[in-house]
């Protein structure tokens, strides 16, 4: 049983305390202003650092300051030279040496994790770059001469803050030459058209595409998203801010991986597991270059639902990254919309709130 449109509108008003939407709405914004905040005049150390042949990069970084770390990695991955490979922890991998690449990202600049993993990196030598709005990881820059900082935007969540995280990131690797770099008119054109996306996606609106009436379907429902592998960062991402602005557990899949067990679960055996399935709504996460053999994988597996609560999410944009990007606005206004049909802010984070607590004791 879903709320109206009228009851929506109110819980908008009367429930977004920490002002996600708005957040939400400047995201593109975020991205521009992002990506102009990386050059040589404010950063010299750039120069020096695009003269070295780095072997890899090694993005530290907790929820939502690691995000934009996995987009590199799968950007990497199609696009790259070398690799890049994101790292949740207190230690640095046996392996990490100076002949290694270090992004720090940590928003409040107190993450704990990250702030361990960046000072052991620093201490073996490795060039560190730290990305944050402050704290600790800032102070730690100024005690090492080869950690450098970014200063990004603060007053906000850190899973609202992608924009200007992750265009800081991509940033730094197309300034090092370590990723592509677009032309001022590629990046114009992807940014008008991202933004065009964000107001049709606008949940405030409703107007062009109602993700009310998918909010209301997910209510009584489990939830499971699957993508190919050059979307597994959008999966992810989906996955965690379905967790956190809408309080809800989700599944999640890669295809072709999950083919080879998970799909024997979807097919069910008996009645009661098919009353889960049905029980159960799908995203899947697509494109239009999706590899054939991945797409006929696709098709089977839609073919053979047994729930009719499945919706597909075609990302737009004739590049990796713009489709990436795209499938970003719409997951952030999906799990925003769903928090609020749930009658919860999406900016509470209670128990995230109450565990650092603990910790501190």
């Amino acid at each position: 049983m879903g709320i109206s449109r009228e009851v929506f509108d109110s819980r908008i008003r009367e429930n977004d305390e920490q002002g996600i939407v708005g957040f939400t709405q400047k995201l593109v914004d975020d991205l521009e202003a992002g990506f102009q905040a990386i050059n040589d005049t404010l950063f010299p150390w750039l120069e020096k650092l695009s003269k070295r042949k780095f072997r890899g990069v090694l993005c530290l970084g907790m929820g939502g300051s690691a995000a934009g770390g996995d987009f590199l990695s799968t950007l990497s991955k199609h696009e790259g030279d070398i690799p890049v490979i994101v790292h949740r922890e207190y230690f640095i991998p046996n392996w990490l040496d100076d002949s290694w690449l270090v992004i720090a990202t940590s928003h409040s600049g107190n993450t704990e994790e990250t702030l361990s993993s960046a000072e052991a990196a620093a201490k073996i030598g490795c060039e560190v770059i730290a990305i944050s709005t402050g704290g600790m990881l800032a102070g730690l820059c100024e005690g090492y001469p080869n950690m450098h900082l970014v200063p990004s935007i603060g007053g906000q969540p850190p899973r609202t803050a992608f924009g200007h995280i992750f265009s800081r990131q991509l940033g730094i690797l197309r300034a090092l030459d370590i990723l592509p770099s677009l032309s001022k008119g590629e990046e114009k054109s992807l940014l008008e058209r991202l933004s065009i996306a964000n107001s049709k996606f606008d949940i405030t609106t409703g107007d062009e595409f109602d993700l009310l009436s998918i909010a209301n379907e997910l209510v009584d429902r489990n939830i499971a998203i699957w993508g190919p592998t050059e979307l597994d960062c959008c999966v992810n991402r989906f996955k965690n801010q379905i967790n956190e602005n809408s309080a809800r557990f989700v599944r999640v899949g890669i295809v072709p991986e999950m083919n080879h067990n998970e799909s024997v679960a979807w097919g069910g055996v008996g009645t009661d597991q098919d009353s889960m399935v049905e029980h159960q709504a799908l995203f899947v996460l697509t494109h239009q270059d999706l590899k054939p053999r991945v797409m006929k994988r696709f098709d089977w597996m839609v073919g053979h639902l047994g729930t009719e609560a499945a919706w597909k999410l075609n990302a737009e944009g004739p590049t990796l990254l713009e489709k990436q990007l795209y499938l970003c606005i719409l997951m952030d206004w999906v799990s925003i919309a769903l928090a609020f049909v749930l009658g919860k802010d999406p900016g509470a984070i209670g128990p995230i709130n109450s565990l650092k607590e603990y910790l501190d004791d």
